[in-house]
């Protein structure tokens, strides 16, 4: 009997789930490749000591889609310790007002009419509109892909866009349901979370926001890169092979199919071959490309704060929103002007309020990202009056005496994830803006190479955990259906 092999270079979160979906109930070898000496790109650790805390995504996000797609690939829902966070979060603005996000739509009301009162029925309208667009969306783009560019252009299609209102951005939406500034901050805001400008991402993406009343927000205890160290052992034990500090040289491809991998020198058959890099980046294997390099917009940069605290602060969330006086100037600055930030806003998540396994008891651990512009025109090494301003800023709007009890800071910035391979120092992959979305985004057969695939934040149908597994689910999908019809010319059907 003839087993495929499957070569898949990169461990993130997205070839995971494939090697995941495809080794399910299936005689397939599966080998990872991984370039680093751990697994599951953004979804890591930041270690120091006894303190642990996510590198990279904190929220989850569509719950259900995510423990759906583990369940098909033989995990049971049970195996994975999501808790929901309610209240949601608390976006704290410049003038002391703040602004809290429940699950409860009852109290989400009372909210609105305490803070913003005359919104309530643009909320109820928002809610209702998009219950029926987020169906739509998921079933029509989430759930397809699009390597038939031509099944991407039907009436339906359009028909489905325009309800959407593509043509629009997030911005102009919200301000078609509330009247308040602050309050359609704190509804574009969720943009940022897949690297996008509020004002130029398509109105589709406002689906984000709404996904937070309808699903929840979650977290995953051990954090979320926990759920890297669920998949890597339940992989371990179905005999998919993965290996650390290999990282891919070439592909060998001919006439239109990749003969093998070479890494270290080594040269390694493949069936399928499967990208996992941040994907504008993976051009530098294919050889004799026939498709010009494509120039990609990249996401915006993140400059992260990790924190050991010798304390934990009391706070209804895990999950905060710092406000700036002026928060489109903020955006401007990432994302057109391409300038550090005078007074940015802000994200800090202390899961240390929920979860004791993070820290030494007592302690705990405070993780803060403050959008920055990707790209290599900043110098990080000289940005030391940024990192101070947002660490009074936190003293004074939500960690009090925060500098007495730090007991040691690591930082991150777009320059080391630049190192780290994503692409421009985004964080997000490519950036979520009209013409690389849906059918313009690379797709999961992106190249005209019979049995090379890819996956990941950059490819269709973008970024956010949930968004990729949905990606990776799509590309287990075709592969298999690509082997049941190779099985069924071979059996003479």
């Amino acid at each position: 009997m003839t087993v495929d092999s499957a070569m898949i270079i990169g461990s993130g979160i997205g070839s995971l789930v494939t090697a995941l979906l495809l080794s399910h109930q299936s005689n397939r070898e599966i080998t990872i490749f991984e370039k680093h000496d751990f697994f599951g790109g953004r979804l890591t650790y930041e270690r120091e000591g006894e303190f642990k805390i996510d590198q990279g995504p904190t929220i989850v996000l569509l719950p259900d889609m995510l423990l759906d797609i583990l369940e098909e690939g033989g995990i049971e829902r049970g195996r994975i310790p999501i808790v929901p966070c309610d209240p949601m979060y608390t976006i704290r603005f410049a003038d002391g007002t703040d602004y809290t996000k429940f699950s409860d739509l009852s109290l989400q009301l009372q909210e609105i009419r305490d803070k913003f009162p005359g919104n309530e029925a643009g909320f109820e309208r928002f809610l209702t509109d998009m219950k029926v667009r987020f169906m739509e969306g998921k079933s029509k783009f989430l759930e397809k892909s699009f390597v038939n560019r031509r099944s991407f252009f039907t009436g339906k299609n359009l028909q489905t866009l325009m309800k959407l209102k593509a043509y629009q951005n997030v911005k102009r939406m919200m301000r078609s349901y509330f009247n308040d500034d602050k309050l359609i901050e704190a509804y574009t805001l969720q943009t940022l979370y897949i690297g996008g400008h509020p004002q130029q991402s398509p109105a589709m993406y406002s689906l984000v926001s709404y996904s937070e009343h309808e699903h929840g927000i979650w977290y995953m205890k051990g954090g979320y890169a926990h759920l890297v160290e669920i998949i890597v052992e339940e992989l371990r034990s179905r005999g998919v092979n993965l290996v650390k500090n290999s990282p891919a040289e070439k592909l060998n491809i001919e006439k239109r199919r990749v003969k093998s991998v070479q890494v270290k020198g080594e040269e390694f058959p493949a069936d399928q071959v499967i990208l996992n890099g941040d994907f504008p980046l993976m051009d530098d294997l294919v050889d004799n490309n026939p498709f010009k390099k494509r120039k990609y917009i990249p996401s915006s940069g993140c400059l992260l704060l990790y924190i050991g605290l010798d304390k934990i602060y009391p706070s209804s969330t895990i999950h905060q929103f710092f406000m700036s006086d002026n928060f489109d100037h903020h955006m401007r600055q990432v994302f057109e002007t391409k300038q550090v930030p005078d007074d940015p806003s802000f994200y800090t998540f202390h899961p240390s309020i929920l979860d004791k396994s993070l820290a030494p008891s007592g302690s705990g651990v405070l993780y803060t990202l403050i959008p920055v512009p990707a790209g290599t025109t900043i110098d990080w090494k000289k940005q030391e009056h940024l990192i101070q301003h947002v660490i009074h800023q936190m003293e004074s709007r939500g960690f009090p005496e925060l500098r007495k009890h730090m007991k040691w800071m690591k930082v991150r910035s777009p320059e080391q994830a630049q190192r780290d391979g994503l692409y421009a120092g985004g964080s997000f992959g490519i950036a979520p803006t009209l013409l690389q979305s849906g059918v313009f985004r690379p797709q999961l057969q992106p190249y005209p190479v019979t049995n090379l695939f890819a996956v990941g934040a950059s490819v269709h149908p973008g970024g956010g955990v949930p968004i990729v597994m949905q990606g990776a689910k799509l590309l287990a999908d075709r592969i298999k259906a690509s082997g049941r019809r190779q099985d069924h010319y071979k059996r003479g059907g």
